[in-house]
């Protein structure tokens, strides 16, 4: 009788447990059946990521996610989503491949799971803008697709947490996932924006060879060229003659401020040393540059990253294109090559233009 009673009692064992470790099972199912349909649904990067973030923490039961994405340009992990999220700090928060625990996770290509305390760990770099510094638990997870990682996704707990091994796999296989739809997401990214750089060249070519004045012509420049290379703010500044100073001619920019800025001499500040050397400068952070000579101006209009290349008739320098973001960014080759494509058409505008010499200096002294 009493080993009758201890095999039922132990079948009713194996029953709950075979029934737990299926609705387990099915739960991760429908997880990942979730996450696959919002994949294969949407190719907007900042809206997957943003879907997952919240998916990842309501599943999970976490108090927070991360996701960071990798620059290849410049081999950082750039902050792109976050659960609460930070506005402020999306696309600015950057760290090494390598820096932090993050950025170790990028660079061993492995899982890291610290149950509490994670600040304590000696690979942990902590930004005080991030109030998930303080939390005590971290798993991270590398995002590899095709054997290369994009990214890494942070999941975090306040009070201290045991990782099942069932949860590292589970995020595992998404951060797997995720990787091969960034990819997708990259590349249909990358198609829609060189096209939109052919239609801007076109217009831009159009629009010089038309017989509107040279300011409207410089105006619709400025404004094509800040939706192509995404600006915050993008200006043209010509060099008068007369006096030697740039002075801003034309800008997207509806701010007074910006716009009247006072003149710069030749060899002064970022888009003078880009007259004066004959060659396009990069700067990450303007405000932080000791060269540039408005950080007060940069921080107002929330601008940060800056690309200046000259625009040139023959050897003669006669004014730069600025085009600057409002998140830190490293400008690539292809970048600085289209600009200067730009600011090369624009030349020809102002040197093809009806407006006598005496007439264009009027306008760059406006």
């Amino acid at each position: 009788m009493k080993i009758g009673l201890l095999h039922s009692t132990a079948s009713k064992k194996k029953i709950a447990s075979l029934k737990k470790i299926l609705t387990e099972n099915a739960r991760e199912i429908n997880f990942l059946q979730r996450i696959t349909r919002l994949i294969s649904t949407h190719l907007d990067i900042d809206l997957i990521l943003k879907e997952i973030v919240e998916l990842v923490v309501s599943e999970t039961g976490a108090d927070a996610c991360l996701i960071y994405l990798l620059d290849t340009s410049c081999q950082e992990l750039v902050l792109r989503a976050s659960k609460k999220p930070h506005p402020t700090l999306i696309g600015r928060v950057r760290l090494e491949v390598g820096e932090g625990v993050t950025g170790w996770v990028a660079k061993e290509r492995t899982v890291v799971a610290i149950s509490k305390d994670a600040h304590d760990d000696p690979r942990f770099k902590q930004f005080n803008r991030l109030a998930e510094d303080r939390y005590h638990a971290l798993l991270s997870i590398p995002m590899i697709n095709r054997g290369e990682v994009v990214g890494v996704i942070n999941v975090q707990h306040k009070k201290p947490h045991n990782h099942a091994e069932g949860e590292i796999a589970l995020l595992t296989m998404i951060g797997q996932q995720v990787g091969g739809a960034i990819l997708n997401a990259h590349l249909y990214e990358e198609m829609k924006k060189k096209a939109l750089q052919v239609d801007t060249l076109l217009r831009v070519s159009r629009t010089i060879t038309s017989n509107s004045y040279i300011e409207e012509i410089l105006n619709l420049i400025v404004t094509m060229t800040a939706e192509m290379m995404n600006s915050k703010i993008c200006s043209i500044m010509i060099l008068n003659a007369v006096n030697g100073e740039l002075k801003i001619v034309a800008t997207q920019s509806l701010s007074e401020v910006y716009r009247k800025k006072p003149s710069l001499k030749v060899g002064e500040s970022i888009s003078g040393r880009v007259v004066q050397e004959r060659r396009p400068i990069t700067v990450r952070n303007v405000a932080k540059d000791p060269s540039y000579s408005f950080p007060q101006i940069a921080r107002e209009e929330g601008v940060v990253s800056l690309l200046s290349v000259p625009m040139m008739i023959k050897n003669r320098v006669i004014g730069v294109i600025n085009s600057y973001t409002a998140a830190e960014h490293a400008f690539s080759h292809e970048e600085i090559h289209l600009l200067s494509a730009v600011a090369n058409q624009a030349a020809v505008a102002i040197e093809n233009t009806t407006l006598s010499g005496k007439e264009l200096q009027n306008a760059s002294a406006k």
